[in-house]
């Protein structure tokens, strides 16, 4: 029985280290947006799960295509734009940094700890003080994140962590944080592609990241994951086909105002920039992306098996 159990654990966690890499090549070689960059696995296991389409269902696929907001208006100008300009360097980058800031409870803490410092300057300077309305429109009380962090963060540091005054951003942080606060001054029309990049990804694959985060580091259930969840949204993918919808209504806003070609790329370029900023928080973190792939599935694999 024991060998039996260590050859099925063995055979598991081997199929869990080819899902893996699978992800890793999906990631790099497809040039997926921050948000897809982490979805990239579940997105190829549906693909190639969905090889046999009777013409009923591409007729419904069509509609469905046709009706889908993120398919029209700035939401598909933002993803198409994001998705097309990540180099296979970049998406590595982003996929071995997610996994390094999983490897120990210190990396991961040095991680909420940046998100913190760049959702406050965001949320709480830049989107409760712009005047802009297009950014206002997109304020959902639902995705703010900086709550959350805060509970984080008390988690990791204890609940005077804001008291003790010796927690400061680091060298990358401080450049992601000025670059808000220089938007905000100068452009905050560019604060919309901080909103889709920074809260897409996190709605999107919030609950994957969180997951990762419990069997990776051996957390309390339920604690330091704060960020990754929304006890608010019961349906994701019906809020977000709604925030879509919402995005769309923007561009047709955005072209009232007459913006040029030139401020409408900027907005995706800005998005880019904001891809680069969080590839530099990642990069500072250390650890290794493998060392925590490998307890992650080990983990998983054992509560499976009921080990």
């Amino acid at each position: 029985m024991k060998t039996h159990a260590r050859t099925t654990l063995f055979l598991l966690v081997f199929s869990h280290l080819v899902a893996v890499r699978c992800f890793f090549v999906a990631a790099s070689r497809r040039h997926y947006s921050f948000r897809s960059s982490v979805l990239g696995m579940t997105e190829t296991i549906v693909e190639e799960s969905s090889t046999v389409d009777t013409q009923e269902n591409k007729i419904k696929k069509k509609q469905t295509d046709e009706n889908n907001p993120r398919l029209t208006g700035l939401a598909l100008q933002l993803d198409e734009g994001t998705r097309k300009s990540h180099s296979v360097a970049q998406n590595s980058a982003f996929v071995t940094g997610f996994f390094k800031g999983l490897s120990t409870k210190e990396s991961y803490r040095n991680l909420m700890t940046s998100l913190y410092f760049v959702y406050q300057v965001m949320e709480q300077d830049a989107f409760d003080r712009t005047q802009c309305p297009y950014v206002r429109a997109m304020d959902d009380p639902e995705l703010r994140r900086s709550t959350a962090l805060e509970q984080d963060m008390d988690y990791f540091y204890g609940s005077d962590w804001k008291n003790v005054g010796n927690i400061r951003p680091s060298s990358a942080t401080q450049a992601y944080v000025a670059r808000v606060q220089q938007v905000t001054q100068n452009e905050p029309y560019l604060l919309v592609a901080h909103q889709y990049t920074r809260y897409s990804g996190d709605l999107f694959g919030g609950q994957m990241m969180g997951g990762m985060a419990q069997r990776s580091l051996n957390l309390e259930p339920g604690k330091g994951v704060a960020f990754y969840q929304f006890p608010n949204i019961f349906n994701t993918n019906e809020f977000i086909a709604q925030w879509y919808t919402r995005f769309a209504q923007w561009y047709t806003r955005l072209n009232a105002l007459e913006l040029t070609d030139e401020q409408k790329g900027a907005i995706v370029d800005e998005a880019n920039l904001v891809f680069d900023l969080n590839i530099g928080i990642l990069q500072e973190l250390d650890g290794s992306p493998f060392s925590a792939i490998w307890t992650m599935t080990v983990n998983s694999i054992k509560a499976r098996l009921g080990f």
